[in-house]
């Protein structure tokens, strides 16, 4: 299982999913069989990782016409144009890369979507207050997907916690977007 973190952490709620894959990668110890990459708008960047995992989580924000903060777990591939690093006509996101995979008559990923619909997204570092209170839910859904995934997880002895994350992400010169495999 590969889990991605996507978003930008310059535009607020939409740096969610890399803040949660930091999250996890610092707080919990993972199956051997995990592998987390913190996505950022990384895009086409992302395409080896897609087409080397068979099992994918992607944790990003979600534009859909909901309640803020409101959690959902979709199938990528009955999503586009809601969120996941989308873009432009100029940028590739995670979607279009599982496409091209596709288009090439290669096996795609099989691939969920954890999203949570943001409350602010503006030019501004951090989470929007609705997103910080929701935090805890949001990681509790990753969590038990996992679990029913057969992903075994245990807490780390010591804590980093999710304001400690975000002030990092500030930092320019901080790599978020590092690809960590999990101890067994």
């Amino acid at each position: 299982m590969t889990i991605i973190g996507i978003g930008n952490t310059l535009q607020k709620d939409d740096g969610l999913g890399v803040y949660a894959s930091s999250y996890l990668r610092e707080n919990y110890n993972f199956s051997s069989n995990v592998k987390i990459v913190n996505g950022g708008v990384e895009g086409i960047h992302l395409f080896n990782i897609l087409e080397e995992s068979l099992d994918i989580l992607i944790l990003d924000c979600l534009q859909l016409k909901d309640k803020p903060t409101s959690i959902y777990a979709i199938p990528a591939k009955e999503l586009g144009g809601y969120g996941l690093n989308n873009g432009g006509a100029h940028e590739i996101g995670i979607i279009q890369c599982m496409d091209m995979i596709e288009l090439q008559g290669k096996p795609i990923p099989n691939a969920m979507v954890i999203g949570i619909v943001p409350s602010e997204v503006v030019f501004d570092f951090g989470l929007s207050k609705a997103l910080l209170d929701s935090f805890d839910d949001y990681i509790s859904v990753v969590l038990q997907y996992l679990t029913k995934e057969n992903i075994t997880y245990t807490k780390k002895s010591t804590k980093t916690s999710l304001e400690s994350i975000i002030n990092r992400a500030k930092d320019p010169s901080y790599d978020l977007t590092t690809e960590v495999s999990q101890p067994s």
